[in-house]
Formats: C-alpha cells, sequence, structure tokens
C-alpha cells in the first residue's frame, strides 16, 4: 500500500488540509511530524523522510482512500442536514450543544465532513482518549498545539490559543466514554474558553444517563456539564415506531442512490434495518459483484 502512488494522494490531502492552519509548524504538530519533514514532503521528497506509520497515520486523519476502498459519495441526509447545522451555528455563536440519538445514523460521518470543510474545527473520538491528559492532549494536537510537554503548559497554551483564534469548535463523539476526571476536566476547559470557544458533544443513549444520573445524584460537575451545553438534549430522529421507520428509509433512499444502490431498496431495508453502516457495507458487496 505504501507506493509512490499513496505516498502522492496523501501529499494531495496535505495540501488540501494546509489551510485549515495559521501556521505550517501547526500542521506538522497536527499531523504529527516535524516542520522540517512537512517541508521536504511538501516539496515533493516522498522517500526516506515519513515512516510507513507515519504516512498510514496521516492517511486515516486525512480520509485518503486507499486503492482497495470504494468511494462513498455524500448524501445530505436529514441527519446529515440537521449535525450541519447544528454545528455550524455552534461554531458562529461560540454557543455549545448535546446531541443525544440512535448510532448508524450519520453522526461521526457529518462530524467528521465539516471538519474536513471548516477552518479552526477539530473531531475527537472520545472512546480513544477516555482520560483527561490524553483528552486534553489530543484536543492541542488537534489544534496544532504543543501536546507533549508538562500537562499544565499543555492546558495553559491550549487555553490561550483557544482564545487568540476565531470561532474554535471542538467535536466531542463518543463524549459517553470519557472517565469522571475527564468530565471535570471538560468543564474546565469551558470555564477557561468561555465565549471564546464552542463544544458539541454526541452520543446515544450511554451518554445521555450518563449525564442524567450524574445529575440525579448530585454528583459534582454534571449539572455545570449540562448547563454549559444548553441545558437539553438535541435529537434528529423521530420518537414515534412509525416516524422513525419512515426516518431510517428516507435516510438510506437517499445514500442508497447516491451510492449507485439502485436495486429494491424494500429488500435493501430489510436487509440493514436503515442503519448507514450497514448499507456501507452492502454497498462494498455490489462493488465486488460487479
Amino acid at each position: 500500500m505504501i507506493n509512490q502512488e499513496f505516498k502522492q494522494k496523501v501529499l494531495d490531502a496535505i495540501k488540501q488540509d494546509a489551510n485549515k492552519y495559521p501556521s505550517a509548524a501547526k500542521q506538522a504538530r497536527a499531523l504529527g511530524i516535524s516542520s522540517a519533514q512537512l517541508s521536504r514532503i511538501k516539496k515533493g521528497q516522498l522517500d526516506r523522510v515519513l515512516s510507513d506509520s507515519n504516512w498510514i497515520s496521516i492517511a486515516r486523519r486525512l480520509n485518503v482512500q486507499t486503492g482497495n476502498q470504494p468511494k462513498w459519495n455524500i448524501a445530505k441526509t436529514p441527519a446529515f442536514e440537521y449535525i450541519s447545522n447544528q454545528l455550524a451555528f455552534c461554531q458562529s455563536n461560540n454557543v455549545s450543544a448535546v446531541l443525544c440519538d440512535l448510532p448508524d445514523i450519520g453522526k461521526t460521518f457529518t462530524a467528521k465532513y465539516y471538519v474536513r470543510s471548516n477552518k479552526n474545527a477539530v473531531y475527537i473520538d472520545c472512546s480513544q482518549v477516555k482520560s483527561k491528559q490524553k483528552l486534553i492532549r489530543k484536543i492541542a494536537q488537534e489544534f496544532g498545539v504543543d501536546n507533549t510537554g508538562r500537562y499544565a503548559d499543555v492546558y495553559a497554551d491550549l487555553v490561550y490559543y483557544l482564545r487568540s483564534i476565531e470561532n474554535p469548535l471542538i467535536i466531542l463523539d463518543e463524549a459517553g466514554d470519557l472517565d469522571y476526571p475527564a468530565f471535570l476536566e471538560l468543564k474546565a476547559l469551558w470555564n477557561a474558553t468561555e465565549q471564546a470557544a464552542s463544544y458539541y458533544m454526541m452520543g446515544a443513549d450511554g451518554l445521555r444517563v450518563k449525564i442524567e444520573r450524574g445529575k440525579d445524584r448530585k454528583k459534582v460537575g454534571y449539572s455545570e456539564i449540562f448547563s454549559r451545553f444548553g441545558d437539553g438534549f438535541k435529537r434528529v430522529t423521530p420518537l414515534g415506531r412509525e416516524d422513525l421507520q419512515n426516518f431510517k428509509k428516507q435516510q438510506m433512499t437517499l445514500v442508497a442512490k447516491a451510492n449507485g444502490l439502485n436495486g429494491s431498496l424494500p429488500k435493501l431495508y430489510a436487509k440493514t434495518g436503515g442503519s448507514l453502516r450497514r448499507v456501507f457495507i452492502e454497498f462494498k458487496k455490489h462493488l465486488n459483484d460487479r
């Protein structure tokens, strides 16, 4: 996989990604490489500059398609439109919100697409950074702030940076996986960047239960977090069984048509239940059967 063609694809993605950062140094930190390495590969020096693991890590971060991965076309589903508008509103107005909704409706896909398309917005998969130190260091890295030094310095530098740039947005996916100290640190970060940064927390029922249980038990931090994130849970899917089924069918139909799955839609729904992740699996099967 790590051939010249693949490296060139990654380099093209790096160049497209560059306008999200105020300097090459910050982009290099976000990518996990040195400024010198970034400069060399931008000049076309693709050999013996980065390790294979560096190339793979950057490709994954920038969503570079490998040769054997099918191209997945974007469909502007109701969930895509709703979440995109929510993120844009939060970022423009420096406000925060919590989205708790069903899995497999396109939350993560939409959030990652938004980050690729908008400056000063970062995506954090909280299931990979559950502790407070890992969380803050990851946020710092995504913004291109040095995340390797003493924790107190990383935190202070991150706060300073967030207060110095225009409308930063931090999307916290799978937020229900954060441990308790991480929630408290998130509250502290919100306090330190009030009216300067926005936060969008996403998850399924587990996130809702975690916050509500913490509030009911009067556990320090949960009521404050809930208040700072808008005192309510956002939701895009309808509650009624029939309405929800129609919603899923609508989403699935839009995604299927955008990606050439023009066969029997009722059969596709029977196979997938409207899960967009399972629709993608059927899409890959469709390509393999050609």
